[in-house]
């Protein structure tokens, strides 16, 4: 009876942290479907625009780390709610914004609260969910938050339609405030499940200083998270223009090959969450997953394909770099010193929101200079690189980095 109930709490767990990932994802991308709304509306371009957004993940990526900190003192589950509440608030401000520069500070505190997901987020479930199960957890996380980017540009799109953009941004806070209710439903079953041992162990361990962020295994890990975002980015913003310009791909069908390699990465993340966890070779798993698919984008930036191939080779693409998330989040976690949880996944993941604010600048200057074959050999390559970074942390991490039974931070 107790493994049944210790289950249900679990998928319970696991579905509010999807749900509230899939919410920090979704408002993330609010705001880009409606720039030809805000264009006619504000009169300024997209350069402006590309401003808000630039904002938006260097205010993130700064308040990560800071992030982290908070949730190692005060507890995932506050500072998840804060993070919420900040970001219904920064969308809300953004929605009733008078002038276009008002947009600027509402994304930032809107990046605020965007900052504490990825510290929050897996500080519970490192608490939370069994060892054994952690890989399934890590990809239900990571699924929600793909869903979340699925649903915005939609949901965004049909109600600026018929209502206008404002009425569509008021339509993403009504859903991230019912998802912090649900999330308020779900309190108990946040809530780390520790012994008495564990927390007389947690109080007697010594105090983890800042340091442990300047060390080898976390700034490889940092590293490994900034060169993913680079390559991700890129396709996921300019791979319909990128493909447009090297063969004369139509947008449609190269609109569909990019729908093709986000539900690849999706499926992919669900079977990657079963392989970390009958594997403890995770670094072997993320080599074979992105080595394979750089082979795939390589091969349509230097080979000419018909239209099946093309999608089929873009969606084994996002199915095998998909499939390395769990493993990747594993790697992390076992670098990871005890006490530490949030300060090392808000570092660690701040490389996210680093990669992100750079690597559109550097897609369009080599599609500014004829050169979109190299966007895609670039992604290859950053891929490639990142399976070097990825084997570096397996080789100065310590050993062990968490032992499985204090690992419930």
């Amino acid at each position: 009876m107790s493994i049944a109930i210790d289950t249900r709490r679990e998928l319970r767990a696991m579905g509010a942290i999807g749900l509230a990932h899939g919410c920090s994802h979704f408002f993330q991308l609010v705001l880009p479907p409606l720039f030809p709304f805000l264009v006619t509306d504000f009169d300024v371009g997209f350069t402006e625009l590309g401003i808000v957004m630039t904002t938006f993940f260097v205010v993130s990526g700064f308040g990560q780390p800071v992030a982290g900190f908070i949730v190692d003192r005060l507890g995932a589950r506050n500072v998840l709610v804060f993070g919420l509440t900040l970001y219904c608030i920064g969308i809300a401000l953004a929605a009733m914004a008078p002038g276009f520069w008002w947009l600027v500070p509402a994304m930032a505190v809107a990046a605020v609260g965007n900052s504490v997901f990825h510290p929050v987020d897996f500080t519970i479930l490192n608490g939370v969910i069994r060892v054994e199960r952690l890989g399934r957890a890590y990809g239900l996380h990571t699924l929600g938050g793909n869903l979340g980017w699925a649903v915005a540009p939609v949901l965004m799109l049909s109600v600026a339609a018929g209502f206008g953009w404002r009425a569509a941004l008021a339509t993403a806070v009504a859903c991230g405030v019912l998802v912090l209710a649900l999330v308020l439903a779900s309190w108990r079953e946040l809530e780390p499940l520790e012994t008495a041992a564990e927390r007389a162990a947690a109080r007697d361990r010594p105090k983890v200083g800042a340091e442990v962020l300047l060390s080898q295994p976390i700034v490889l890990c940092f590293i490994y998270f900034l060169l993913l975002a680079v390559a991700l980015i890129m396709v996921q913003n300019f791979l319909p223009a990128t493909l447009e310009a090297l063969r004369g791909t139509p947008l449609t069908l190269a609109g569909t090959a990019l729908t093709a390699f986000l539900v690849g990465a999706s499926v992919g993340v669900l079977l990657g969450g079963f392989l970390a966890d009958r594997s403890r070779r995770h670094v072997l798993v993320i080599a074979l997953g992105l080595g394979g698919a750089a082979a795939c984008v390589a091969v349509v930036g230097s080979v000419p394909l018909s239209p099946v191939l093309l999608v089929s080779a873009l969606f084994a693409a996002g199915f095998l770099s998909g499939m390395t998330t769990p493993s990747r989040d594993l790697m992390v976690r076992q670098a990871t010193p005890p006490g530490a949880t949030g300060r090392v996944f808000g570092v660690v993941y701040s490389g996210l929101d680093v990669g992100s604010a750079f690597a559109p600048t550097v897609a369009g200057i080599l599609l500014d200079a004829g050169r979109p074959e190299m966007v895609l050999w670039l992604v290859a390559g950053v891929l490639a690189l990142a399976i070097v970074s990825a084997y570096s942390v397996n080789s100065v991490r310590r050993e062990p980095a968490m032992p499985a039974a204090a690992q419930g931070d």
